[in-house]
C-alpha cells in the first residue's frame, strides 16, 4: 500500500523539477538566485515532518557524501565542456595564479584563524581550511561561462570557471593530510610523493588520455559516432567512467573528470554536440543541487548550526571579505589583467557543495572531537556565501559584461586566436587587454 508520505515525496520531487525549470526565468534579472530559494524551502520544511528522506541524507552520512560527490562530478564535466579557450599555460594565467597562490594563501589564512579564533587542534584547523579553500563549481554557475561555442565570456567568467574546475581536486591532498594527522598515521614522504604529486599527475594524465579516447568515439569513428545519437546523456556516462577508472587506478578523480572534459572539447571543438552534452549535464546538476540544498536547509533548520559561536561567524566573514579577496589580489600582483576582472575574481570565492563533500568525506574516515563546531562554522560560511554571492552575482556580472562588450574590438588578437570560436561567432574576451595573466 502506498503511504501518504510516499505520495508527498513524489509530489515534492515533481514540484522541485518544475521549480528547477521555472525559477531561473523568474530570478533572471533579480538580485536573488535559485540556491537561495532552495535553501529557504529546506529551512521552512524543517518545521514539518514532510522531509523524512533528509534523515537518511544528513550531513556526514555516506549517502550525503556520495550525492554531493556525484553533483560535483557532473558540474566539473559541464564546466570543462563550456570553456571556449584552448588549454595553454600562458592563456590560463589567471587560473594558475588563483590555484598556485590564492588557494594556498587561503588555506594558511583559514588555518591561522581556526587555531586562534576557534581554538581548534592542528588537524581540525587544517581540515576546516582545506574544505573552505576551494571555490565551488556547482553554486558558482551564475558567474561562470555560458554554453559552448558562445565565446569566452570575458576573463572574469573564464577565470572563475577554470579555477572551480581544478581546485576541488587540489583540495583533496590537504584533506587527506588533515585525516592522517588526526589518525596519527601520517607518513610525510608518502603524502608528499603520492597524495600530493602522483595522484594529481595521474588524474591529469588519465583525464587527458581518456578524454582523447572518448573524443575519438564521439567524433572520429568512421561509421557510427557517439555524437550521432544527439543524446547529452553521453556526458554523464563519460563522467562516471572517467572518475571510476581514475579512482580504481589511484589517481585524483576530480582532476581527471575536468581534464577529460577539456580533452573532449579540444576534439572537434565547434561541434554542436558539446552543447548538447553540457546542457544535459547542467539539467541533471540543477535538479540534484536543488534537492541537496533543500536537504541542507532542512538540517540547518533542524539544528546543524546549534554550535555556532560568534568567533565561528567572525571567521566566516573574515574568509569571505578578507582572506579570499586578499589572497586572490596578492595572486594577481604583476598581472596585466584589468582591475575590474581581478576584483571580481577575488570577490566571487563561492563556497558550497564541494565544501560539504570534503567535510563529509573527512568525518566518515576520522573522528574529530570538534566536529559540531566545524559543522556549524562551515554551514554558516556556505549560507553566507549563497546569500552574499547569490544576491550580488546578477548585478555585478551584468556590469562586467557591459564593460567587456563596450570596449573597442580588434586591439588584441592574441586571445581570439587562442579560442575555439571565431570573431564572428562570439566575443573571445575583454578586448584590448594583455592575457599573459
Amino acid at each position: 500500500m502506498i503511504t501518504p508520505s510516499y505520495e508527498i515525496m513524489l509530489f515534492g520531487f515533481g514540484l522541485a523539477m518544475l521549480l528547477v525549470a521555472w525559477l531561473p526565468l523568474v530570478v533572471n534579472r533579480a538580485p536573488i538566485s535559485v540556491p537561495i530559494i532552495s535553501l529557504l524551502i529546506g529551512i521552512l520544511l524543517s518545521g514539518t515532518n514532510w522531509l523524512h528522506v533528509a534523515q537518511a541524507s544528513m550531513p556526514g552520512s555516506v549517502a550525503a557524501e556520495r550525492m554531493s560527490e556525484i553533483v560535483i562530478l557532473i558540474a566539473l564535466m559541464g564546466a570543462g565542456l563550456r570553456l571556449d579557450r584552448r588549454f595553454s599555460w600562458r592563456h590560463w594565467g589567471a587560473t594558475w595564479r588563483l590555484l598556485a597562490i590564492a588557494m594556498p594563501l587561503t588555506i594558511i589564512g583559514v588555518f591561522i584563524a581556526g587555531k586562534s579564533m576557534l581554538g581548534l587542534s592542528v588537524p581540525a584547523a587544517l581540515l576546516l581550511a582545506s574544505v573552505l579553500a576551494p571555490t565551488d563549481p556547482v553554486l558558482a554557475a551564475d558567474v561562470q561561462t555560458g554554453p559552448p561555442g558562445r565565446g569566452d565570456d570575458g576573463e572574469t567568467r573564464f577565470g572563475l570557471t577554470s579555477e572551480a574546475g581544478l581546485n576541488d581536486g587540489l583540495a583533496m591532498p590537504f584533506v587527506l593530510l588533515a585525516i592522517g594527522l588526526q589518525r596519527g598515521t601520517l607518513d610525510w614522504g608518502h603524502w608528499l610523493a603520492f597524495e600530493m604529486v602522483l595522484d594529481l599527475a595521474m588524474g591529469a594524465a588519465i583525464g587527458w588520455v581518456g578524454g582523447k579516447a572518448m573524443g575519438l568515439l564521439l567524433f572520429r569513428l568512421p561509421l557510427v559516432k557517439l555524437s550521432d545519437t544527439g543524446d547529452g546523456l553521453v556526458a554523464i556516462g563519460i563522467t562516471l567512467i572517467c572518475y571510476a577508472t581514475t579512482q580504481i587506478i589511484g589517481g585524483n578523480g576530480f582532476v581527471a573528470v575536468f581534464v577529460a572534459a577539456l580533452s573532449i572539447r579540444s576534439t572537434k571543438p565547434r561541434d554542436s554536440f558539446h552543447t548538447a552534452m553540457a546542457d544535459f549535464a547542467s539539467q541533471i546538476e540543477r535538479v540534484l543541487v536543488m534537492f541537496m540544498l533543500i536537504i541542507f536547509g532542512w538540517t540547518v533548520g533542524g539544528g546543524l548550526m546549534n554550535q555556532l559561536t560568534l568567533a565561528g561567524a567572525g571567521l566566516g566573514m573574515l574568509l569571505l571579505f578578507v582572506i579570499r579577496p586578499v589572497a586572490a589580489w596578492l595572486g594577481f600582483i604583476g598581472s596585466h589583467l584589468p582591475r575590474g576582472s581581478r576584483m571580481l575574481m577575488a570577490f566571487f570565492g563561492v563556497r558550497g557543495i564541494g565544501t560539504l563533500f570534503y567535510l563529509q568525506y573527512a568525518f566518515n574516515r576520522a573522528v574529530f572531537s570538534e566536529k559540531a563546531l566545524i559543522w556549524s562554522t562551515t554551514a554558516f560560511v556556505i549560507i553566507a556565501s549563497i546569500l552574499l554571492h547569490g544576491i550580488s552575482s546578477t548585478p555585478l556580472m551584468a556590469w562586467a559584461d557591459r564593460q567587456r562588450q563596450g570596449k573597442p574590438r580588434g586591439r588584441d588578437r592574441e586571445l581570439l586566436e587562442s579560442g575555439y570560436v571565431s570573431e564572428s561567432r562570439g566575443n573571445a574576451d575583454e578586448p584590448g587587454q594583455d592575457h599573459r595573466g
